[in-house]
């Protein structure tokens, strides 16, 4: 809100400063200031949209400090130490609901009633779902969530297996259904999971970023 000066002015004033992000309908407004800032810009939020016809969900409202952390478009946000310092670092992972959400998916591909197919059919199937969810999440602080999900899903599949080629030793597993170690592997088909998917921090960009209010070198506006 506003260039660095105006902020600058208001803060010496003791005002509050803010910043939106949204995307489609959903939005988060950072607020620079107490909390009495952040409630008093919820109750104009509140009047702005009212003429849209919109108003503010109760249940997903929240004035929060980033210390605590907040949900938004399946990240979890929070301020931390970063460890090993004093240095305090904003992280963005995967939030618990979207995690137990591609468990939940997992876990229906490897119910008894999908048994019918291949294992190699099963490890296609969710070698794609987790590279999706994995592909979404890959700008966020996520290797160690990938990893951990790699895990479980991991130990379902194993427990299919063994279901479906009558309750087989871990011995005989290995040997027939693993390739380096390990790693599942059937007809040319490796479980890959999640974790073949690298991780690239987000870079901020800021004001650079062109908008249709961004003016051009001719003086003209970005359409």
């Amino acid at each position: 809100m506003g260039d660095q000066y105006q902020r600058a002015k208001r803060k010496t004033k003791g005002q509050g400063n803010w910043r939106i992000v949204r995307y489609a309908d959903d939005f988060v407004v950072m607020v620079s200031g107490g909390r009495q800032h952040a409630e008093a810009l919820r109750e104009e939020v509140a009047q702005v949209i009212a003429p849209l016809g919109l108003r503010l969900s109760p249940e997903k409202t929240r004035v929060v400090h980033l210390d605590e952390g907040f949900d938004f478009l399946g990240f979890h946000i929070r301020r931390r130490r970063k460890r090993g310092t004093q240095k305090q670092c904003v992280h963005t992972v995967p939030s618990k609901k979207a995690v137990q959400a591609i468990k939940d998916k997992v876990a229906r591909k490897t119910y008894r009633s999908t048994r019918r197919q291949s294992l190699a059919e099963l490890i296609t199937s969710i070698n794609q779902t987790l590279r999706g969810w994995a592909n979404y999440f890959r700008h966020g602080v996520s290797k160690r969530v990938f990893s951990l999900l790699d895990h479980h899903a991991w130990w379902r599949i194993v427990g299919w297996i063994r279901a479906k080629y009558s309750r087989i030793g871990m011995k005989e597993l290995r040997r027939r259904f693993c390739d380096r170690g390990w790693r599942i592997a059937h007809d040319g088909v490796v479980f890959t999971g999640a974790s073949s998917v690298a991780v690239t921090r987000y870079r901020y960009r800021g004001s650079t970023i062109p908008t249709p209010w961004t003016p051009n070198s001719a003086g003209l506006k970005v359409a």
